[in-house]
């Protein structure tokens, strides 16, 4: 009898048991919680563990949001250098720049004495549409004072910039008028050029200046492309000196026109990655036409996919000093908060199979920081000489051209930079950015007279006449840069360059500004020289019979541009941008 009552009881001491058990487990886990991290499994648990425990039991209260974005770039940072983190703020704004067009009024401007200042008024725009000019200034934005120390290109940005179809209110202060001026102004979309310049330098040969590699620059290069045809190009530079990148498909697009087909262009490949290559379809308008490729240490990422390409399938050359050694590709990955990552999930190579990914350390690498100045002390942008180049990252073009991986681009031709007429007296100047204030203060003061002149050629005749290399010292001494005579005629030619391209550029806009500049950019000279002479078609080197044992050397890396057999993949959309540091 006992015995049938102790088996029915069982499940309700079980029952209690467990409950009991429960009770006591909750107590423990929310009074010993925070001693007891050693039971959370794996690094990326042991973060989201992390952020609830400060979350629930930290002593202050804690903004959880703000925490996490200071957290974001401080783990994309140990990776490599070019994985970044993008706040919402500025997803937008990181964007426009290669999108093609972004939602604003249409104008360019700077800030002077706390006031914005109009520079230019982009034709068409919907600035122009109402009636703004270049000279006005920006007093009042939705009827509020917007002057003084807190105005700075960023707020100015979020103020001026805004949805397609929706409105500002500006009041103007304009020269010729007492009182304000009042516009209603309806934002609409501003396009954004990649290519700064397209024009002729002489009867015979083009020249194509390319800013960044934008959704737009593959269009915008065949609108150049058939401007110099219509005016019989038979030659073309391609300058690409300061690009510090953008969109890999723009770059492989592009290039793509100068190449026949079944060429390689670019393959990445990575850890997750499997290899795409890139291949030219044979529909380029531009296969024959002689070509020159500019590059300097600014020229980064897609830059370097297409002088790489250009410079491994023999197709042009390469003037100008080593690139900047960007082999990275980034993706982007957007977050529902409207934040965004770059991160790199690839490597780029070459045709001929060089990575051109400049050496670093995971973290924060202050060497790879500190290159581009390390390079410069090191005399590399004066001597070619002073250019290490590791024969184990040596490669062969198709034409049998030896070929450098291992950081760059090295040209083919290289120019050391220009010092002839620096002195410490220009440093000074240009430093302190005087040559910039004084040309807006005299372009401000004389816009009547300087709109006579719409070329370049006839602005700087009427500039040679007004003395503004006097003016300008007389102007520097009143903000504390003492008078040197001396320096001064060492320097006179390159402050009368600065300061009469800075005029043209406010007057007559960017590319009259390149034009008047690449008169005596050396550089831009040689390879006009190169076209002119019929020597911008790279030629295979010499062959000199080596002894047996050096052609049985396995340890020299030698691929021709076709090694890999080329195939069609899809195009993918990455990202390939290079902030420089």
């Amino acid at each position: 009898m006992s015995t049938k009552n102790s088996s029915r009881f069982t499940p309700v001491i079980i029952a209690i048991s467990v409950v009991i058990g429960i009770l006591i487990g909750t107590f423990y886990a929310k009074h010993f919680a925070g001693n007891r991290l050693g039971i959370i499994n794996g690094s990326s648990n042991k973060l989201n563990a992390l952020l609830r425990i400060v979350d629930d039991q930290y002593v202050d209260t804690v903004n959880m949001t703000d925490l996490v974005e200071k957290a974001m770039p401080q783990i994309l940072a140990e990776l490599d250098p070019h994985s970044t983190y993008i706040p919402a703020q500025n997803l937008e704004e990181v964007n426009s720049e290669l999108e093609g067009s972004f939602s604003g009024i249409g104008i360019q401007f700077t800030i002077q004495y706390d006031t914005i200042h109009v520079n230019a008024v982009i034709p068409g725009g919907p600035s122009e549409k109402v009636g703004l000019m270049a000279g006005d200034r920006i007093v009042t934005v939705d009827d509020s004072l917007f002057v003084g120390k807190e105005v700075t290109n960023e707020r100015a940005m979020r103020k001026l910039k805004g949805p397609k179809g929706s409105q500002v209110k500006l009041g103007i202060k304009r020269a010729t008028e007492k009182d304000l001026i009042n516009f209603t102004i309806t934002r609409g979309d501003i396009p954004q050029n990649t290519i700064d310049a397209a024009y002729m330098l002489n009867d015979d040969f083009g020249y194509i200046q390319i800013s960044k590699f934008g959704r737009t620059s593959h269009v915008e290069l065949l609108n150049a492309l058939a401007q110099l045809n219509h005016k019989n190009c038979k030659g073309l530079i391609i300058d690409l000196r300061g690009n510090t990148g953008g969109y890999m498909d723009a770059a492989t697009r592009m290039v793509n026109e100068f190449l026949p087909q079944g060429k390689l262009i670019v393959y990445a490949q990575g850890r997750k990655y499997k290899r795409l290559d890139e291949v030219a379809n044979g529909t380029g308008s531009c296969q024959n036409l002689p070509l020159v490729v500019l590059v300097d240490e600014g020229s980064a990422s897609a830059s370097e996919i297409f002088s790489g390409a250009i410079q491994d399938n023999d197709r042009g050359t390469i003037v100008g000093r080593r690139s900047f050694g960007k082999g990275l590709v980034q993706q982007p990955i957007d977050f529902s908060d409207g934040s965004a990552i770059r991160l790199t999930i690839a490597r780029y190579y070459t045709p001929s199979g060089r990575c051109i990914q400049r050496p670093y350390e995971n973290g924060k690498d202050r060497n790879y920081e500190m290159d581009l100045y390390n390079r410069y002390t090191h005399g590399e942008f004066f001597s070619r000489d002073s250019i290490k180049l590791d024969e184990s990252q040596r490669y062969s073009t198709g034409l049998g051209r030896p070929v450098y991986g291992g950081g760059g681009i090295m040209p083919d031709v290289f120019v050391p930079q220009d010092t002839t007429g620096v002195t410490s007296y220009l440093s000074t100047v240009l430093n302190k950015g005087l040559t910039i204030l004084f040309t807006f203060q005299y372009t401000d003061n004389n816009r009547e007279k300087l709109s006579k002149y719409d070329t370049e050629e006839s602005l700087v005749n009427y500039l040679r006449q007004q003395g503004l290399v006097e003016q300008f010292v007389r102007y520097a001494e009143t903000k504390g840069v003492k008078r040197r005579n001396i320096l001064i005629q060492k320097s006179y030619k390159l402050l009368e360059k600065n300061i009469f391209g800075n005029i043209i550029y406010n007057m007559l806009g960017k590319e009259a500004y390149i034009k008047y500049s690449n008169l005596t950019d050396p550089t831009v000279k040689k390879g006009l020289d190169l076209l002119e002479k019929g020597e911008a078609f790279p030629k295979a080197p010499e062959i000199v019979e080596e002894p047996e044992i050096k052609k049985n050397d396995e340890g020299k890396k030698k691929r021709t541009a076709q090694a890999d057999s080329a195939r069609e993949n899809p195009v993918l959309r990455l990202y390939a941008e290079g902030t420089l540091c």
